[in-house]
């Protein structure tokens, strides 16, 4: 079919019903999180915000923004969860890593992508209820998916190095580009291990784990529209 699925059996009935009611919870759980934090989530700019101007501060400044940016941590944290079970799962973050320097690039040079924060916290929350809702794409879907968000996500990340010379744009891409693959083969092989070590099969975590970034995204749209 062309389809990868990334969960493996399908479960009983009893079993879904189990499962959703836990993706419910988790995904309430991190749509709380983000409504704790909504004054500040939008509000991360590395270094204070000011425009760093050398190859140290662009490359801190890469590897701190998405890291503090919670939208951002967390697509990419589900770009691991979804690349889990893919085939080459260590090159499918790429799509996302290679849209995002792109992204930047096209905010540094003064274009504007329309409805950008809107579309990044919708990222976030239509990846995690691919994950929790057991929806299976094929592997080009996914790739699509990750290209036209890291585009998006890109752009917000563009903003904290807008008038910045040569060298330190350059060291902010290398740093954010490492930084997120490394989050995403993080979260892979936390997940093989924690399954591995607790007993629990990876599809359980995934499912969960994916309502919380659902959550996570839900809030973030919630927050952006000013009644948070």
């Amino acid at each position: 079919t062309g389809k990868i699925d990334l969960f493996g059996e399908r479960e009983s009935p009893m079993n879904t019903y189990l499962m959703s009611r836990r993706c419910g919870w988790a995904a309430l759980a991190g749509f709380a999180l983000i409504l704790l934090a909504a004054p500040d989530a939008q509000a991360h700019h590395p270094m204070g915000g000011a425009t760093p101007t050398t190859f140290w501060h662009g490359l801190l400044s890469g590897f701190g923004h998405p890291v503090i940016g919670l939208d951002h941590f967390a697509f990419v944290f589900a770009v691991g969860l979804a690349s889990l079970a893919l085939p080459g799962r260590f090159v499918m973050p790429a799509a996302f890593l290679i849209a995002t320097a792109a992204g930047t690039l096209i905010h540094i040079a003064g274009a504007t992508l329309p409805v950008a924060e809107f579309a990044i916290a919708g990222s976030v929350a239509v990846l995690g209820l691919l994950l929790a809702m057991q929806i299976a794409l094929p592997v080009w879907g996914y790739a699509a998916f990750f290209a036209v968000a890291g585009l998006f996500h890109g752009y917000a990340y563009g903003e904290a190095v807008f008038g910045a010379e040569t060298t330190p744009v350059v060291a902010y891409l290398i740093g954010f580009v490492a930084i997120q693959y490394a989050i995403s083969v993080g979260v892979m092989e936390a997940v093989r291990v924690l399954a591995r070590r607790d007993g629990v099969s990876q599809p359980v975590l995934v499912r969960v784990a994916g309502g919380v970034v659902a959550g996570v995204g839900i809030a973030i749209l919630y927050a952006s529209t000013g009644l948070a």
